[in-house]
């Protein structure tokens, strides 16, 4: 479906649909040129069309579907058989030990983990760490528990020799009475992954100043050859409260059954339990079931679905590159963050025009940071074609609109 097509379809549904007139007007009045050709990509999420679930998870969902009322209705932290596999999954990928019964919730999505997370460490006026640019619920989860948000810069652009967050800005932080550090490695949305030093130090400065750390290993399974990686429950100091935030659903595109996984300090566990219990009562029950396949993939899958992505990634790269978007090299997950040349229109004018006039969705840099107002970002889990060519569309679109 193209755009015209999407918004006519809206506009169809609108009553009297002024609205979309309105929006169809203005976006009308500030183009310039033609529209371009080519299919609709959206790059704010990944497209599991392109890139399906991992093998056997629907065979798995039906099996917890058969077992019916024992499967709907598990503890709230999760079926404990299942529990008890991620336990030891988990505790080797990440060199750790993890206690299935104390240690471990199932969550409906991380982004329902972080919400855990958050609603079991922040309470009104808890000064939280919170990276720029991050993942943007962070911000907005701060906001909604009352908390206060403690910005700390991340260097991440290829010119700067110490990528990585400001360690010194991070200590000072926890001087003036930072409670909790919440942060996402890989990164979202630059792709980048914290070294092991800076792993490392982090981990001893939340010990040194008694703060909690969430940390979001999302994309810890898609790393890019050669790349290293550290999971912060494997340091040899670690802080009295630790929460670790993993899930199948970006790599292993298992997005659609909601599954997150959260381990750590099991007081915190035992708090997030507590509020789930009040949310949700659980993650979806049948749904559980599919976590059985993770971890589980048959041989050399998760490396081809790598090389997949890392050659969709290196060909986005030399488009933008070679269009002057300078754009830090991910190194795991499948975000690209470009920086936009000076452009005559705002960001979030261009981000509408770009849907309209381009049939391309990114999403604006501002979401992850309120000062990166020259900033998208791409999650390039596309097909390949697909992607390349809305990649070209955007160089087009920044061509048509720079200064």
């Amino acid at each position: 479906m193209t755009i015209d097509e999407k918004f006519k379809s809206l506009e169809a549904d609108s009553a009297p649909g002024q609205e979309v007139r309105q929006y169809l007007g203005d976006l009308n009045s500030m183009m310039i040129g033609e529209k371009l050709d080519g299919i609709f990509v959206d790059f704010s999420h990944g497209d599991v069309d392109a890139f399906p679930p991992t093998p056997g998870s629907d065979a798995a969902w039906k099996k917890g579907f058969c077992k019916g009322g024992k499967q709907a209705y598990t503890e709230y932290r999760g079926d404990a058989e299942i529990r008890k596999r991620l336990a030891d999954s988990l505790g080797k990928y990440t060199s750790t030990s993890i206690l299935a019964e104390s240690e471990l919730i199932i969550t409906p999505g991380t982004q329902g983990a972080l919400f855990l997370a958050f609603g079991a460490t922040v309470t009104e006026g808890t000064k939280v760490a919170v990276v720029t640019p991050d993942y943007f619920a962070n911000r907005k989860l701060v906001v909604f528990f009352g908390g206060e948000v403690v910005p700390i810069t991340m260097n991440y652009k290829e010119n700067q020799s110490e990528k990585g967050v400001d360690l010194n800005q991070l200590e000072n932080a926890f001087k003036s009475g930072t409670k909790v550090f919440v942060f996402s490695t890989p990164n979202n949305p630059t792709g980048l992954v914290y070294s092991s030093t800076t792993i490392n130090q982090i981990s001893a400065l939340a010990t040194a100043y008694n703060v909690t750390l969430i940390v979001d290993e999302l994309y810890s399974r898609m790393l890019y050859f050669g790349e290293e990686y550290t999971h912060l429950c494997s340091c040899d100091i670690l802080p009295e409260n630790l929460i670790t935030i993993m899930g199948p659903s970006k790599t292993e595109s298992l997005s659609g059954f909601r599954l997150g996984i959260a381990f750590g300090t099991s007081k915190l566990i035992d708090r997030m339990e507590r509020l789930q219990a009040i949310v949700s009562l659980r993650a979806a029950g049948y749904n559980q079931a599919v976590l059985n396949t993770w971890f589980q993939e048959p041989s050399r899958w998760l490396e081809n679905r790598i090389r997949e992505h890392e050659a969709i990634r290196d060909e986005i790269l030399k488009i933008f590159n070679m269009a002057n978007l300078k754009t830090t090299c991910p190194q795991a997950g499948s975000y690209l963050f470009p920086k936009l040349p000076p452009l005559r229109v705002d960001l979030n004018t261009f981000v509408r025009l770009l849907r309209y006039q381009a049939n391309v969705v990114v999403t604006p840099g501002t979401e992850f940071d309120p000062d990166c107002t020259d900033s998208i970002r791409l999650n390039f889990s596309q097909d390949h074609a697909a992607a390349v060519a809305a990649a070209k569309r955007i160089v087009k679109m920044t061509e048509i609109y720079s200064i």
